[in-house]
């Protein structure tokens, strides 16, 4: 899959140096994959969330942080749309639209 914005993940480990580690695991395995579906994305991330509208939540770092992203299987595309810990996620009041 190719992605798009990893400069707002490197931001964000910048300033949470604990995210580091998880996020670039993240990265290389969504960068490997193939996706068609999102029944394939939990076969690789079983903890990834569909929230709607082409939306995927995974957990980073046991649930630590939330990563929001718009996911385009036809052309294999993975925006980044959030990073977050876990309480500003929750404060997303339109995740659809994010």
């Amino acid at each position: 899959m190719r992605i798009i914005a990893k400069k707002t993940l490197v931001a964000f480990y910048r300033e949470h140096q604990d995210a580091e580690v998880a996020l670039k695991e993240w990265y290389a395995k969504a960068e490997d994959a193939d996706w068609n579906n999102f029944a394939q994305v939990k076969q690789t991330f079983n903890s990834a969330d569909s929230v709607g509208n082409n939306r995927v939540v995974f957990n980073i770092k046991g649930n630590r942080y939330r990563l929001v992203t718009l996911v385009l299987f036809h052309i294999k595309m993975v925006y980044i749309r959030f990073i977050g810990t876990h309480k500003e996620y929750d404060e997303i009041k339109d995740i659809k639209n994010i």
